[in-house]
């Protein structure tokens, strides 16, 4: 048996990471594949790469020694991130605007060779961990920001930048990593998130900093797009803050209370009737099962997606809000959601990635 590590999802496409001995067994995908984003594959030698892969196939990840061990995936609209142990980040799948890290090539062709880029360390330091941020439209394909965190706690980033959302000071494309400053140099970032084009992050202090897209208020109320980062105000005052999760309209934030806090414009899950928040405002515990018969139920972390959130608690139950357009909730319906409901996984949940269009989940006790 080969046991699942990790989970990403991209617009239509899924990758996993396992743990084996055997270097040519650590990577997998499936789904939509226009940009090589689960590598190349023509099964009849022609000529003709596969655009769809219907079921798992192995993504032949260039390592070069077989202990090499992925610890996290990050997946975009169209292309791949592959953390390792030792050996650094690997990208591929489509760079048009420098998301992969790499020096952008006019006209190149994605989808007709397989290019993987290997980033082995940032001025360095390890890469630890990366984020992605999608979009969800169907006709343009965007790029948003490829975030990378390393040892230290320090930002590096690259890709589109037209609404700040590299952190740079800047709204052009960067092609390579470059080290995001602001009000973020000289702390220590323990967590990123953006599902689109707002970023958001967490110190090991408990501040949180944002920057990139603001024009439903997550960052700030009187401008629409910030290029540096720079901390939030209204997130001071309800404790210390561990967790963050940044989607397309939205944000929340959870506290070392377990107490799970949103803002922005959509479905914030308060309920039908509240769709606009400028501060961060309490969703009642009692939204993720904590009552008088269950009073030590509380969340322990979110996850967003372009239009999704979900929260997970320390029981290993999930709670899913947002757009439900694809049945991406799991909720049995295509219905919208306005607030945190229970998704009967059968299993107890160690992680959850919402793409643009499904979402997929980590046991804690299912092994393929």
């Amino acid at each position: 048996m080969i046991k699942i590590t990790d989970i990403a999802c991209g617009y239509g496409f899924t990758v996993v990471a396992t743990k084996s001995k055997d270097k040519n067994l650590k990577l997998f995908g499936c789904g939509l594949n226009s940009d090589s984003q689960l590598g190349y594959h023509d099964p009849r030698k022609k000529g003709n790469p596969l655009e769809l892969v219907m079921s798992f196939v192995r993504i032949p990840l260039p390592v070069k020694h077989p202990s090499t061990q992925i610890k996290h995936l990050a997946t975009g609209r169209a292309h791949t991130i592959v953390i390792t142990d030792n050996e650094g980040a690997f990208t591929f799948g489509n760079n048009s605007f420098g998301q992969c890290g790499r020096g952008i090539v006019q006209e190149e062709d994605y989808q007709g060779k397989w290019f993987c880029h290997n980033i082995a360390d940032l001025e360095g330091e390890k890469i630890m961990d990366a984020v992605c941020g999608q979009d969800h439209t169907k006709k343009i394909l965007f790029s948003l920001p490829r975030l990378f965190l390393t040892e230290s706690g320090k930002v590096y980033s690259c890709g589109w930048g037209a609404d700040g959302q590299t952190g740079l000071g800047h709204l052009n494309n960067q092609e390579t990593p470059c080290l995001v400053r602001g009000e973020i140099e000289g702390e220590r970032i323990v967590k990123l998130s953006s599902a689109v084009d707002c970023v958001l992050a967490v110190s090991d202090k408990g501040d949180v900093f944002g920057w990139g897209n603001s024009e439903y208020g997550q960052i700030s109320e009187s401008e629409m797009q910030i290029s540096t980062p720079r901390v939030l105000s209204q997130c001071k005052g309800v404790s210390r803050i561990v967790d963050v999760a940044s989607g397309g309209s939205a944000c929340t934030m959870l506290n070392d209370e377990g107490l799970v806090y949103s803002w922005g414009y959509g479905l914030l899950g308060q309920g039908p009737k509240v769709s606009r928040s400028m501060k961060p405002t309490l969703i009642p515990s009692t939204l993720f099962g904590q009552h008088q018969f269950n009073p030590k139920s509380k969340v322990e972390s979110l996850i967003a997606g372009p239009c999704t959130f979900g929260a997970i608690t320390n029981f290993g139950h999930l709670y899913m809000w947002g757009k439900n357009q694809y049945g991406q909730l799991g909720l049995g319906t295509v219905e919208d959601q306005p607030f945190p409901l229970k998704v009967a996984v059968g299993a107890d949940v160690d992680k959850v990635c919402c793409g643009v269009d499904h979402t997929v989940v980590l046991s804690r006790h299912f092994v393929t």
